[in-house]
C-alpha cells in the first residue's frame, strides 16, 4: 500500500481515479448490463486486436496473454483470462469464438525438465479454421488442427486433430458427431446417443 502522505497530491489522484472508475462502470451497467475490471473499462478490445494484426472486426480483451506469432481473421471474438502461445505459430481463421479461460500452446518444455536442461523445447503450429467455436477452459496442445466449423465443449483437451463440422468434447477430445449448416440454421448431429 502507498502511504499518501510521502507524495503531495497522490490521494486526489486516487480519487479521480475511484471517480472515473464509477463514471465508467456506470456507463458500462447502463449501456451493456455488465460489470468490468478497470483495466477492460480503459482500454478498447477492438483497438488491441487491430494493434496485434488481427483480422477486421476481431475483439481481445486486455487480460488475454500472447506469445510469439499468433495470426487471427475477421471477426473473431477472444474471451478474457485467454492464452494464445504462438512460439511455435499459431492460426487461427475468421469468426472464430474462443471462450474464458481458452489456453492454445504451439511449444512445451516437458522433455527440456526430465532431462535436466539436455533437451530442447519442442515447437509444433497449430491451427484452427475458420468459423469455430471453442468452448471455455479448452486447452489445445502443439501440433493439433481444429477443422473449420468445428464445435470444442468446455474443459476438453485437444491433443490430436479435429476434422471439419465436427462437435468435439472431451480429456482426450474426441469427435462426437458433426455440425450440419444450413441456410439460416445449424444442426448436430450425434453419432451415439
Amino acid at each position: 500500500m502507498i502511504d499518501s502522505s510521502e507524495e503531495p497530491g497522490l490521494e486526489q489522484v486516487r480519487t479521480l481515479i475511484l471517480q472515473l472508475k464509477r463514471r465508467l462502470d456506470s456507463h458500462m451497467r447502463d449501456r451493456w448490463h455488465r460489470s468490468l475490471p478497470l483495466e477492460e473499462l480503459l482500454f478498447d478490445r477492438w483497438e488491441r486486436a487491430r494493434s496485434l494484426g488481427f483480422g477486421e472486426g476481431t475483439s481481445i480483451y486486455q487480460s488475454s496473454y500472447i506469445y510469439g506469432d499468433v495470426q487471427v481473421g475477421a471477426g473473431c471474438w477472444i474471451g478474457p483470462f485467454t492464452l494464445l502461445d504462438g512460439s511455435g505459430g499459431l492460426e487461427i481463421g475468421d469468426h472464430c469464438d474462443l471462450s474464458a479461460g481458452v489456453q492454445i500452446y504451439t511449444h512445451d518444455t516437458a522433455k527440456r525438465a526430465v532431462s535436466g536442461g539436455k533437451a530442447g523445447v519442442d515447437h509444433a503450429p497449430v491451427r484452427i479454421g475458420s468459423c469455430c467455436y471453442i468452448g471455455p477452459n479448452v486447452i489445445v496442445q502443439r501440433g493439433v488442427t481444429i477443422g473449420e466449423h468445428t464445435i470444442v465443449g468446455a474443459c476438453s483437451f485437444v491433443n490430436r486433430d479435429i476434422p471439419p463440422y465436427s462437435m468435439a468434447i472431451g480429456t482426450p477430445c474426441r469427435r462426437i458427431g458433426r455440425i450440419v449448416v444450413n441456410d439460416r440454421d445449424v444442426d448436430i448431429e450425434y453419432d451415439h446417443r
